[in-house]
């Protein structure tokens, strides 16, 4: 059988285009190879358990933080709810878990207020002190409490957001600060592999 040489040309010229071909780099720190998000369950905002692991399917940003932190909380959350306006119809696939680094005051219903504050589909999530010190352990995060002179006490916590991928995989740290451009593309991209 013959190929006529107008195909053999055009599929000659195509192969490089594919071979070269390459998805859209994260702009977030990233983790190579991806691994394992580790496993959680602890209480949802919404008043049901919260396992991590539930969300598969979907990408997840996962934050630590607390609802009385002055500024870098409610920024992390506004860019996060910015994004998911971004995304439009592919939001349905786009979930955030901020989860307590005060559980004595991070109650499930100051969580749950809180979270709505920024976009009703966001989750909180509270635990034990030593449940959350697990999960905080897992994933490397450092949080410890500061008694200031003559004001309330705070917390020194670190800020990235953590991207997990549609199975479950640890696929980029998304630093404080991030623009709301960049953290959407890497959202659409792991939406999209």
């Amino acid at each position: 059988m013959r190929v006529p040489v107008q195909l053999l040309v055009a599929l000659m010229l195509s192969l490089p285009l594919h071979a070269g071909a390459q998805a859209p780099a994260l702009r977030s720190g990233e983790f190579t190879p991806p691994r394992m998000a580790p496993d959680f369950t602890l209480s949802g905002s919404d008043g049901q358990a919260l396992r991590l692991s539930a969300f598969r399917g979907k990408v997840v940003a996962l934050g630590f933080g607390f609802t009385s932190c002055p500024e870098i909380c409610p920024t992390t959350l506004f860019e996060l709810a910015s994004a998911r306006k971004k995304l439009g119809d592919d939001a349905r696939d786009f979930q955030v878990v901020y989860v307590t680094v005060d559980p004595e005051t991070d109650t499930v219903e100051r969580l749950r207020a809180y979270m709505s504050g920024f976009d009703a589909a966001f989750l909180g999530a509270t635990g034990s002190p030593d449940k959350l010190a697990a999960v905080r352990k897992a994933y490397g995060v450092a949080a410890g409490k500061v008694q200031g002179a003559g004001r309330a006490p705070t917390f020194n916590h670190s800020t990235f957001v953590y991207l997990i991928d549609r199975q479950g995989r640890l696929r980029a740290m998304s630093p404080y600060g991030r623009k709301v451009d960049d953290l959407v593309q890497d959202i659409r991209v792991l939406l999209r592999g």
